[in-house]
Parts: C-alpha cells; structure tokens; sequence
C-alpha cells in the first residue's frame, strides 16, 4: 500500500487532487476532519477549554471552532495555536495510524490530507507527497468562495509551512492552475507512474466532475 501526503498552499485545490485519486481507487484521510471530530471528545474539551476558557463553548456545549479559530490565528496570541496543537496532535497521529492500519490490508493507496502536515511530521508516514501547485492570485479568488479575504488568507497561512518549501519537501507537483480535466490527467498519469492498479472508471473524469462548478 502507497501512502501519498497532499501539501500545497491554503485554496490551491487539494480537494479536487484527492477527489481524483480516490476516483482510482484511493482512501482518504482527512486529518482536519479527523481534528474537528476530536474536539467533541470531552478529555480534548476540557483541555482546550481549560487553556483558552469557557468563552470558547457554545449553546450545545460543543467547542466553537470559528471562535477558537479567532484566536488561534490572532497574531496577538502567538503562542496560541501551538498550545493547541499540543493537546490535538497526538490524537490525530493516533487516529491517523489507525486508519493507515485499516486500509493496509485492501487499499492501493491512501492520501493523507493534511495542511500541517509537514509542521505536524506526519509527511514521515508517506511514501510520496504530491505538492498541489496554484498561483497567488488563484488561490485569493478560491479564498473568497470560503469567505476569505486576502488578508484573511494570509494569516492563517503564516501559521503553516511556507508555501515554497512545501513545494521543495514534495516528491511530486502537480499544477492546479488550469482545468479540471487538466489537473485529473497529471494526477492519473502520477497514479499510474507508480504502478497502481486503476479503476475501470478512470477513463472518465466527466463522471468524477458532473454537477461541479
């Protein structure tokens, strides 16, 4: 089993680059997912809020990531997302090993989607790691869609990895800038220069793209 790390900038299109792999036949790990989905862990609930306070819980009695966000990401607090990640990384390097474990046995590859992958070192549990390529002023106008602006967009990326040496860390590129078909070929040719075994399917990217944007 190949287990491929995807890298690349904030709105640079790692969700199309692993839709595409998965279209072949790939597992994915969704190392955000997996960190939303711990935060309703009470051990995890009580040590954030034990660090940044009660002001952080909602009417549910769930966290309010886009509260512990605000802060986190504040660069007057500087030390804060890294308080953060020491309560949350270790379970998502669990979880991740876990899930790795499950698919060994089945799966040709498994992407690892991950934005703090290299600061996190969970790049040591891949084989490859595809740098997803797209230029600045791509990546703003995708920004937007989440409700970005551009300054938005560049302070949450100053918490991560520069972008070029995430590029430099990659084993393989694949550039983002033009259309969707274009992006699903280079990731099916990289599937295939590893000698991974397609899914009939692959022909087909309209199937992978219908009722998209």
């Amino acid at each position: 089993m190949l287990v491929v790390g995807l890298a690349g900038g904030i709105a640079s299109g790692k969700s199309l680059v692993a839709d595409c792999f998965v279209h072949f036949g790939a597992a994915l790990i969704d190392a955000d997912q997996i960190g939303h989905e711990i935060l309703k862990q009470q051990e995890i609930k009580n040590a954030i809020t034990l660090e940044f306070g009660n002001s952080i819980i909602n009417k549910q009695n769930e966290i309010n990531r886009n509260q512990l966000a605000h802060i986190v990401f504040n660069p007057d607090y500087p030390d804060a997302l890294t308080t953060l990640e020491k309560i949350t990384h270790p379970v998502i390097s669990e979880r991740i090993h876990s899930i790795l474990e499950q698919h060994r046995p089945t799966a040709p590859a498994v992407l690892l989607d991950a934005p703090v992958m290299f600061k996190a070192g969970w790049d040591q549990m891949c084989d490859k790691v595809v740098f997803v390529n797209a230029k600045l002023v791509t990546r703003k106008s995708r920004a937007k869609l989440r409700g970005w602006n551009s300054d938005e967009l560049a302070k949450r990326e100053a918490f991560q990895t520069p972008v070029e040496e995430k590029r430099t860390l990659a084993t393989d590129v694949i550039d983002n800038d033009g259309s969707k078909t274009a992006t699903y070929l280079q990731a099916r040719d990289l599937w295939r220069a590893w000698n991974l075994p397609l899914t009939k399917k692959h022909h087909s990217p309209n199937s992978l793209f219908i009722n998209t944007p």
